[in-house]
């Protein structure tokens, strides 16, 4: 090798050196501060979904079941379920959770604009299956109530499906109607009409609960939606005079108002205030830290429904106040966090979907409220579930499929924020 191929040889191997060097720090200097940033570092990625908000409904899910088991274990042991193993419901209560599962999977997959297309059909459905759970011998009836209908392995509450539907068809309807939202008759009625309609079948099963839940979804929508504030108070000022000649015409209403007011009377202890004298015992007996998981004595035969209705005040005794507050912090950080994914939305022009979303956090900020308020005695008692925890098929799949929506949603919009197509 000559001298002169040497020197090239050796050249080369300065530059080289010199280049992989330039490639992989570029020297930056801002504010008279040096910084150095790496090229050959992989890029960061945006996850697909908002994961802290399935985690946080997964921990709830979970808990729901532990507690599930816990109220109704003992269940078996009173007469009237003696034909019932001690697994019966939390059984039941995983098969739902499966069922669920699979259908938010399901829904996550659908487009927000087929949604939006589906939305008024889906309306037309929840109104078909609302008038065939009243028919006999489809129906189901339930301590007085007809409100499910018996598909084998689970029974589906209509009501449940139409909170669901009613949201859709809310959102869409305020998408379609924002070029008259001022004009009360033309942006209003309609919708009024329609929820009027939902509120006369859910009140003939009679589920006075589910229609409270879907005005306030529905009223929501329509001031999110850029309702005129006049309007929106005229609508609120008709559906509370509503709801209150509701209790004032019925005298088993009149009465739970009544027993909420004095649970303890003699008159009421051992009938309208029973199971609000005992979830109050129930939260009484956990104190601050609680009785321990599966000590609770309460769901020992003296507080119906333990495993529904009344589930938090089996996590109040056997949890305590840190428990309490524990389930309220995680509800409260879950719509905090549903509530923002719509406001993201609509930010990036997508109203429907920013509706959408923003009318799951009411329905779920709501329900718990209510479930949570009627548990420590701040509410009269009333049939509403706790949202993802208490024992409920057809609860448990809407509650999902909802939830499921709104990660589509935000899916959609870190798509389109990253300079895709939702």
């Amino acid at each position: 090798m000559t001298a002169a191929a040497r020197l090239s040889g050796r050249f080369s191997g300065w530059f080289s050196g010199f280049g992989k060097a330039a490639a992989d720090v570029l020297p930056v200097r801002l504010g008279g501060q040096s910084l150095s940033r790496t090229l050959a570092a992989p890029p960061v990625r945006m996850a697909g979904f908002d994961q802290a908000l399935l985690w946080v409904t997964v921990a709830l899910l979970m808990w729901g079941l532990v507690m599930v088991y816990s109220a109704s274990v003992a269940m078996p042991d009173n007469p009237k379920f003696a034909r019932y193993a001690h697994t019966h419901f939390v059984v039941r209560h995983m098969l739902s959770l499966v069922v669920a599962f699979i259908a938010a999977v399901l829904a996550f997959q659908v487009p927000l604009a087929t949604w939006e297309k589906l939305a008024p059909w889906l309306f037309v459905v929840s109104l078909l299956l609302l008038i065939l759970v009243l028919v006999p011998f489809i129906g189901k009836g339930v301590n007085g109530a007809r409100r499910w209908i018996s598909l084998g392995i689970m029974n589906f509450q209509p009501s449940e499906l139409a909170k669901f539907a009613v949201l859709l068809y809310a959102a869409d309807y305020m998408v379609r109607k924002m070029e008259v939202k001022e004009r009360f008759f033309r942006a209003v009625m309609p919708m009024a009409i329609a929820i009027a309609i939902v509120g006369l079948l859910l009140l003939a099963e009679p589920d006075m609960g589910a229609f409270m839940v879907i005005s306030v979804i529905a009223m929501g929508i329509l001031f999110l939606g850029g309702v005129n504030a006049r309007m929106f108070f005229v609508i609120a000022a008709v559906v509370v005079v509503a709801f209150s000649l509701m209790v004032m015409l019925s005298e088993w209403r009149r009465e739970r108002i009544f027993a909420y007011l004095d649970p303890w009377s003699d008159k009421y202890s051992m009938g309208k205030g029973y199971q609000l004298s005992h979830s109050l015992i129930a939260f009484g007996r956990g104190e601050i830290f609680g009785v321990g998981l599966g000590g609770s004595i309460e769901k020992l035969h003296w507080l119906p429904e333990a495993h529904t209705d009344f589930l938090m005040a089996v996590i109040g005794e056997e949890f305590g106040l840190l428990g309490v507050l524990a389930v309220i912090g995680l509800f409260m950080w879950m719509t905090r966090r549903i509530m923002h994914i719509g406001r993201q939305s609509i930010a990036l022009d997508r109203l429907f979907a920013g509706l959408v979303a923003q009318g799951v956090g009411i329905w779920m900020g709501f329900q718990t409220f209510i479930n949570i308020g009627v548990n420590l005695g701040a509410l009269p008692t009333k049939g509403l579930t706790l949202p993802l925890m208490s024992y409920g098929g057809s609860a448990i799949l809407m509650n999902l499929v909802a939830l499921a929506v709104v990660l589509r949603i935000d899916y959609e919009n870190r798509t389109l924020m990253r300079g895709g197509r939702a």
